[in-house]
């Protein structure tokens, strides 16, 4: 494990010895990188994120603030989190539970997560997949589809760029956008 020396950790971050981190990835302001952690390259990490040792985030990440990785938590390439969104990595939380287990989640490529979700562990959220702000994930998103609300539900389907494609519960035959002509 190692830090890549393009990388920058604000002088209020912490990164421990024994944590991996990419080429020209940002770790602002009271940054906690966990020994054992992975993070990728180009990655902006926001003030006050956390990932504890086992997460790991891919590489075109962009973490925004107050957002916890928690072991078990697997983000891939070029995911956005909004500030202040929340992952899981217990079932049956307690605070004395000696047959604990780690359920992972993970993030596909490209997918964005709004502020202030809540992403429920054991769930997978598709590729290029969107979570609206305030949304309680639990149970996995299909690629491509937008989930709002508390629990999330389908409300459509979104190209590449984010942008509604489709507000049909069925899977539309392409995600080519409208709005830039990109799938």
């Amino acid at each position: 494990m190692s830090v890549h020396p393009t990388a920058f950790a604000h002088e209020t971050a912490i990164v421990e010895d024994g944590a991996s981190i990419g080429a020209d990835t940002k770790v602002w302001h009271h940054g906690h990188i966990r020994s054992g952690a992975t993070i990728g390259e180009r990655c902006v990490l926001g003030k006050n994120v956390f990932v504890d040792s086992g997460g790991i985030v891919g590489s075109g990440v962009k973490i925004q603030n107050n957002v916890s990785v928690y072991s078990g938590i697997i983000i891939e390439d070029d995911v956005f989190v909004g500030p202040s969104a929340v992952f899981t990595n217990d079932l049956f939380p307690r605070a004395a539970n000696p047959s604990w287990s780690i359920t992972e989640t993970l993030v596909r490529h490209g997918a964005s997560i709004g502020a202030n979700a809540t992403i429920k562990c054991g769930s997978t959220i598709g590729r290029f997949a969107m979570i609206g702000a305030g949304s309680v994930v639990t149970h996995d998103v299909a690629d491509h589809q937008l989930v709002v609300g508390n629990p999330a539900r389908p409300a459509g389907w979104v190209g590449e760029c984010g942008h509604v494609v489709s507000r049909s519960a069925d899977t539309p035959a392409s995600f080519d956008c409208a709005e830039c002509r990109e799938g």
